[in-house]
């Protein structure tokens, strides 16, 4: 079920606006500061139906479309970037799933993900292996009934407190050919996780490697067939790209909205900062940049719902351009505010060092860029 129609479009942005500015947004400083992840919070977003945003309501799911979903993860950063990613990555999750699942797994998994009473972790990034995701040496040998998984997993949000491990590993041969996509439960004897790291931003989500040492789960915990990991993989990841290029263009509209106000109530030299030619230039680009990002974000996200032949370039291209865009307007946001932008009390700091890993996962923009240019010479050739 699409809810495209223009009235339940704009009651669903409107709640979810809503639950940001009351729930999330208050905290959202608070959070980072003490590297906290707020569980309770996630579980009122479950309870809104966001932890299965285009999940199959049989199990819990809301099956909204992806046009709606982007709207639903803008507005969510306008409350807090963080927690808004970690949001868009547990319904990778649930997708994959719901998706790739039979139902005897849907049935075990889904309604405590869809609830988010039970997290859900992506991992496919390894120590040697990040935008070559082909690469991965996590393994996954057959024994028996079983697979026996040896690996570690890099930059896994959500590690430690997640319930569920969506595993990337290598079942057959060197490749993205050989990769299959296997699901870990917490407490599998032989999952355990490394320290939180420290990071530039995103600090009220956690961050860890995820170490499987033979790690034994069922065969059936398997999604689809041997070898389909890899395009699981990526077809997840078109998602990913432009659900976090919406987070991104939420955090930097609220930058922007907090620009506006300041300019308007900061005098300088006699006068507001407002009257300064320059930053009415400032803003202006700013404005240009989101609004053209949220278009083309929009038209990944409707390519996505038709399952066109282009999906691929499109989410690559918004991805690339939205996260650029939106970088950019924040880190002038925080320039427009002076040394106030500095502060942690303003928030407009921990906007700019959210943003800026949007940049580097889900893909890298140098890689989205190799996406967009490959598919021009494919069309010319």
């Amino acid at each position: 079920m699409y809810t495209t129609a223009t009235d339940e479009r704009k009651a669903l942005v409107e709640a979810v606006r809503n639950f940001a500015k009351t729930v999330l947004a208050p905290h959202a400083n608070t959070w980072d500061a003490d590297k906290h992840f707020p569980l309770d919070a996630l579980w009122q977003a479950g309870e809104m139906g966001l932890g299965g945003i285009y999940a199959r309501e049989e199990f819990g799911g809301s099956e909204l479309s992806r046009q709606d979903a982007v709207a639903i993860f803008e507005e969510l950063a306008k409350g807090d970037t963080t927690i808004a990613a970690y949001i868009s990555i547990h319904n990778m999750v649930v997708w994959m799933i719901d998706s790739f699942g039979d139902d005897a797994q849907r049935a075990r998994w889904l309604p405590q993900l869809t609830s988010m009473r039970a997290l859900g972790s992506y991992c496919l990034t390894e120590p040697g292996a990040g935008s070559d995701a082909a690469a991965i040496r996590t393994s996954a040998r057959r024994d028996g009934g079983e697979y026996v998984i040896n690996g570690v997993k890099q930059f896994i949000s959500g590690a430690g407190a997640s319930s569920v491990y969506v595993v990337m590993a290598r079942t057959g041969e060197p490749g993205s050919k050989g990769i299959s996509t296997i699901v870990v439960p917490d407490g599998t004897p032989g999952l355990s996780f490394g320290p939180n790291e420290k990071k530039m931003g995103w600090n009220a989500q956690p961050t860890r490697q995820v170490v499987l040492d033979d790690v034994r789960v069922p065969v059936a915990n398997r999604l689809g067939e041997e070898g389909d990991g890899f395009g699981i993989a990526m077809r997840g990841l078109n998602g990913g790209r432009i659900n976090v290029a919406a987070c991104s263009l939420g955090g930097a509209q609220w930058a922007l909205d907090r620009a506006v106000e300041h300019v308007q109530q900061r005098e300088a030299f006699g006068k507001p900062l407002a009257a300064l030619q320059s930053v009415l230039f400032t803003l202006a680009d700013m404005e240009t940049g989101l609004q053209a990002a949220r278009s083309l974000l929009q038209r990944a996200a409707a390519k996505m719902d038709e399952g066109a032949p282009d999906v691929v370039t499109a989410c690559a291209l918004a991805k690339r351009f939205a996260t650029d865009a939106a970088f950019k307007a924040a880190n002038s946001a925080l320039q427009l505010h002076g040394g106030y932008g500095y502060l942690h009390e303003y928030g407009i700091e921990r906007v700019v060092r959210d943003l800026r890993v949007h940049q580097i996962l889900e893909g890298a923009n140098e890689i989205m860029q190799m996406i967009v240019g490959r598919s021009l010479l494919g069309k010319s050739g």
